[in-house]
This record gives structure tokens, sequence and C-alpha cells, in this order.
């Protein structure tokens, strides 16, 4: 008898049946889960994100025009944006050069 089941009809009460379903209530709480780390969702990491890059955006190009009369940046950055970038040409007339 080492190959038969000997519960109630032949099957063992702890074994679970491959085709059962639980039951789930359709007025029961809908559960989904979420990305969770000290109180930050995933929409807010978004919006945070968005916003740090807005910040970020508006920083970069504060600081590049704020450092565009370094003759470092003015040559190697500004003078190569297509629209703006004669303005920012420096040509030291001849009688000014000391050398």
């Amino acid at each position: 008898m080492s190959g038969q089941f000997t519960g109630h009809h032949g099957l063992q009460s702890w074994s679970v049946r491959e085709n059962y379903k639980t039951y789930k209530s359709p007025f029961g709480p809908k559960y989904k889960a979420q990305w969770n780390f000290h109180g930050l969702t995933t929409g807010r990491m978004i919006n945070y994100g968005m916003t740090a890059g807005a910040f970020g955006g508006v920083a970069g190009i504060f600081l590049i025009f704020f450092f565009s009369d370094l003759p470092r940046v003015r040559k190697d950055i500004m003078q190569k944006v297509p629209v703006i970038g004669d303005y920012f040409v420096r040509e030291i007339p001849p009688e000014d050069n000391p050398f």
C-alpha cells in the first residue's frame, strides 16, 4: 500500500488540488505592489527627478554664461554655439598687442 492515498476518498488531506484557485472577493481591497523607499514612491521619484533635471539645466546654462568671459570657456564652448558663437570672438587690435 505504499503508492496509494489513505485519506478520505483516497485523497490526502494536506495536498492541494492542481486546478484549485483561491476565492477573491470583488468587494475586498485592491492591493497592488508598488516600490516604496522611505516614503518615496515611483511617481514621486519621477516628479523629483524632473524637477531636479530642470533646475540642473537652468543652473548649467547660468554657469556657462557666468563663466563665458574666461578665455578657455569662451574659446572651447561659447564660440562653437551655432547662432551666438560670433559674439564671443574677441580679437585684439594689432596696436594693443604688446608682442
